[in-house]
């Protein structure tokens, strides 16, 4: 071990898929000394061979560091594994992907074993961990003097935001961002279906889509957020609710006449046309929030 080696802080990692082996690999070319654990030990072999210490076990990878970072595959798995192993005056860092309630029970069991708990929600893929210019990000809650504690080594395999002391913050956060995903991915679909039958090319056609989302979707979640801020969903509206109502059956009569399913896109326009009978045709979409609430 160098001198710049042994200043950095030692991270033990626990997990080593796709993902906690592109976190081990960033840590380890930073110079930081790392001890990992995988159920399979197998997985280890090449990390050892870029200067991790594979541990032979989960309690001897926890006593090995202070900052312990935790990848594995459910909230189960986290309990299973550190069912038995002494977090005492352990930081616990949490970046499996759970829910809020589970990351907020997770931080109130570690608190009972001695440790200080940061979850994370990692928005990002492998190929983009260690790579600043992909714009991977993790979104870290709990504590944040523990977050800037270890916030310069948190932040070598991706961009590192803190969004509140609340432990299930990241989770709902991350869970946030890709539920709106998958909706985009949802009306993405639609909208190839309908060209799928046709002497369109869909390698052409993407730019065309791609350009109209990124045109539509900055302005409409920022409009969004300020109207539910305010709660005049009235405010700057272009195209009101009552007028997009109105031009649903269009795009449905469109996807029936292409033989294709409107099982994407109408249970939205569903919502619009409910929002419609209960508040007002001059609001914007911004009402169909309210109505998912339970």
């Amino acid at each position: 071990m160098n001198e710049t080696t042994s200043q950095k802080t030692p991270v033990t990692l626990l997990g080593l898929g796709a993902m906690g082996t592109a976190l081990a690999r960033t840590w380890l070319a930073a110079g930081h000394p790392l001890t990992v654990w995988n159920r399979t030990p197998a997985r280890a072999a090449a990390l050892v061979d870029e200067g991790a210490r594979a541990a032979a076990d989960v309690a001897e990878a926890v006593a090995a560091s202070t900052l312990v970072v935790v990848c594995l595959l459910d909230d189960a798995s986290v309990g299973e594994a550190l069912a038995d192993v002494d977090l005492t005056g352990k930081d616990l860092v949490n970046l499996t992907t759970t829910t809020p309630a589970q990351a907020r029970d997770r931080a109130a069991w570690a608190r009972e074993r001695g440790a200080r708990y940061l979850d994370g929600g990692i928005m990002a893929v492998p190929p983009m961990i260690g790579v600043p210019e992909a714009g991977g990000y993790v979104f870290y809650s709990g504590s944040r003097e523990l977050f800037e504690l270890h916030q310069e080594t948190l932040a070598v395999p991706a961009g590192t935001v803190h969004v509140g002391e609340d432990a299930g913050f990241a989770a709902l956060h991350d869970v946030a961002l890709l539920s709106a995903m998958y909706g985009m991915f949802a009306g993405v679909a639609h909208a190839f279906a309908l060209i799928r039958k046709e002497d369109i090319d869909p390698v052409s056609f993407a730019p065309l889509l791609s350009g109209w989302i990124s045109a539509m979707a900055g302005p409409a979640v920022q409009q969004t957020a300020r109207q539910l801020k305010s709660g005049d969903y009235t405010t700057d509206v272009v195209s009101n609710l009552a007028m997009q109502v109105a031009g649903t059956p269009t795009f449905l009569t469109t996807a029936e006449q292409q033989g294709v399913s409107p099982e994407l896109i109408n249970p939205y326009f569903e919502l619009m046309r409910r929002r419609l009978a209960e508040g007002s045709g001059e609001e914007d979409l911004t009402g169909v929030v309210d109505l998912l609430l339970r």
